[in-house]
């Protein structure tokens, strides 16, 4: 009874608040036209022919040996670069956490763990092509194999898995930090060895958590673009299938098929991954660790898994630090003296790359704020209000995150290239400027919404509760004491927002028009062509723009931030 009356009284303070009832009218249209609406006219166009209902279109895509052999080989490859992922993370999170290593070791973690954040998603392809394919700087031209090929499933494999890697090592790090060393302690005292604390306590505590990493990076693996489509060869995957099946094929509908056999793939992991192994986790690992752990202090075990990590460590730093340097040779593959600058001064002088880095950098500006403040509206109602279709908003704007960029890139060409429903309604925005930024707005919602949700949990009720007694309306109270407590949060999804958006090419490169030039686009273009010299001087310039971007939000918020304030305090 009681549970009612509190309900309805939320409903009728909620009522008497136009600002928050606009605001929820707004983001429910927003979410339903730019998220859901795309992936039902999938559905429509796969389900709909002439007739009525059919399963023509799926008959026809599954009848496709190209197809078939393509989702076998996503199943392949994502099986596989999400154990190798969650294993070599794994490795180094409990070397971090478990193991005491060298200061230099613990900051090339670091380095490890922000370079796929900052970079394009394809710049490991570039460096591998240039590295060990039949050009190649160790292959060739130091060990002189002539009929080495690095394109193919092993050449998507490891990209891939250096690429995803440091997600799940950021993963399970904090996951591991959690665990109360008194556990494995006790174990230690009764005369267990370290491998058998570690397969009896350890590893059982964190199952939940390695299948979360597992099932991440298995979705971030299968729709994945960038990669297969520079390393692939002929190993074709549902992302790059369904790419070609509009671009070269000109097959709308049979690539709306595809896309919704790739989402329906993708959506299933995610629920397991959010609604189970999520839930899992949080119940079996609970608050911090009750004290310090004592680190591994055997030179047997420091020793081999510091130099192994660091190995590894440096490899991919050198995975990285292979793409300016490949900018600088004249041409490559032939001759590698002198060195030259000659292609970063074409980007801007022959390859339109003044209008390329103007043109992202202008959309990701104003992509960036809208989806942080966006985020943290969605997390405020989320967090702190109640109403009937909160639900809603929470799922659909995390659905983004199940959904692959070409899906998406499909979805859009299908919904809006006639107008929505084929009315022409809004059909000026198929092709514009415009249709990125949403793209952009919808693509990065998802990790700012999480954050906002977690910052927001922390805020004391009260605190807001005592603004409303004194006559403050809900944009008041949000603007002047929710928003400046979550400061950080807001900033750190601003520039995640930004980073995510100028890196961005899996669905935008279905979208984008000739009447734009985008870095990525270019990147992706001159790499087909076999440029890598071109290719990585755009993508030296762009990974200096989101590194720079990253370091600025970094010193901003520890100079002016909200943490700051609380510690003065």
């Amino acid at each position: 009874m009681a549970k009612s009356q509190s309900a309805a009284l939320d409903r009728k303070k909620l009522m008497a608040d136009p600002i928050m009832v606009g605001t929820i009218v707004v983001l429910i249209a927003f979410l339903t036209l730019f998220i859901l609406y795309p992936l039902a006219i999938l559905l429509v166009d796969s389900f709909y022919g002439g007739n009525g209902f059919t399963l023509a279109t799926f008959q026809k895509v599954m009848a496709m040996p190209t197809f078939r052999t393509a989702i076998g080989n996503t199943l392949k490859v994502g099986f596989l670069v999400g154990i190798l992922s969650t294993v070599v993370g794994l490795l180094f999170a409990y070397v971090e956490v478990y193991v005491r290593m060298w200061k230099l070791v613990g900051g090339l973690f670091k380095v490890v763990s922000m370079l796929p954040v900052v970079s394009p998603p394809f710049v490991l392809s570039l460096s591998m092509i240039m590295l060990f394919g039949k050009a190649g700087i160790i292959t060739y031209f130091l060990l002189g194999m002539e009929d080495n090929s690095v394109y193919g499933f092993w050449g998507i494999v490891i990209v891939q898995t250096l690429t995803f890697f440091p997600v799940c090592y950021m993963m399970l790090k904090g996951l591991l930090k959690n665990i109360d060393p008194s556990l494995e302690e006790a174990a230690r005292d009764m005369g267990a060895s370290r491998s058998k604390v570690f397969m009896t306590v350890t590893l059982p505590l964190l199952l939940p958590g390695l299948g979360n990493a597992f099932l991440v990076t298995f979705i971030e693996s299968i729709a994945d673009f960038a990669n297969p489509m520079i390393i692939g060869g002929s190993y074709d995957t549902l992302a790059t299938t369904i790419y070609l099946q509009i671009t070269g094929a000109y097959d709308k509908q049979g690539a709306a098929a595809m896309a919704v056999v790739l989402l329906c793939i993708t959506l299933c992991m995610f629920i397991v991954q959010k609604y189970y192994l999520e839930a899992k986790t949080a119940a079996t690992l609970t608050g911090k660790a009750s004290r310090g752990r004592m680190l591994i202090e055997d030179r047997s075990v420091t020793i081999p898994l510091t130099l192994l990590c660091s190995l590894a460590t440096i490899f991919v730093i050198m995975m990285y630090a292979c793409v300016p340097i490949g900018a600088l040779f004249p041409t490559w593959g032939y001759k590698f003296t002198p060195l030259t600058f000659k292609w970063f001064g074409q980007v801007f002088s022959r390859y339109h790359g003044l209008q390329a880095f103007r043109d992202s950098f202008v959309l990701s500006l104003i992509a960036s704020p809208i989806t942080a403040l966006l985020s943290m509206i969605i997390s405020y109602l989320v967090v702190k209000r109640k109403f009937k279709s909160k639900g809603f908003i929470e799922a659909v704007s995390m659905l983004a995150m199940a959904v692959p960029g070409t899906v998406l890139g499909v979805g859009y060409i299908r919904g809006f290239s006639g107008g929505v429903f084929h009315t022409g309604f809004m059909q000026g925005l198929y092709g514009s400027a415009a249709i990125l930024v949403i793209v952009f707005v919808v693509r990065s919602l998802p990790t700012g919404t999480r954050s906002g949700i977690s910052a927001l949990r922390q805020i004391d009720r009260s605190i807001e509760e005592s603004a409303y007694d004194m006559g403050a309306d809900s944009f008041k109270v949000f603007m002047t004491v929710t928003l400046p407590l979550i400061k950080d949060s807001f900033l750190s999804g601003l520039v995640t927002a930004f980073v995510r958006s100028i890196t961005a090419i899996s669905a935008i490169i279905l979208l984008v028009t000739p009447s734009v030039y985008l870095i990525t686009v270019q990147i992706n273009e001159f790499a087909e062509k076999g440029a890598y010299s071109i290719a990585c001087a755009f993508a030296t310039i762009l990974i200096l723009i989101t590194y720079g971007s990253v370091l600025l939000m970094n010193l901003f918020i520890k100079y002016f931030g909200t943490s700051k304030k609380i510690k003065e305090g």
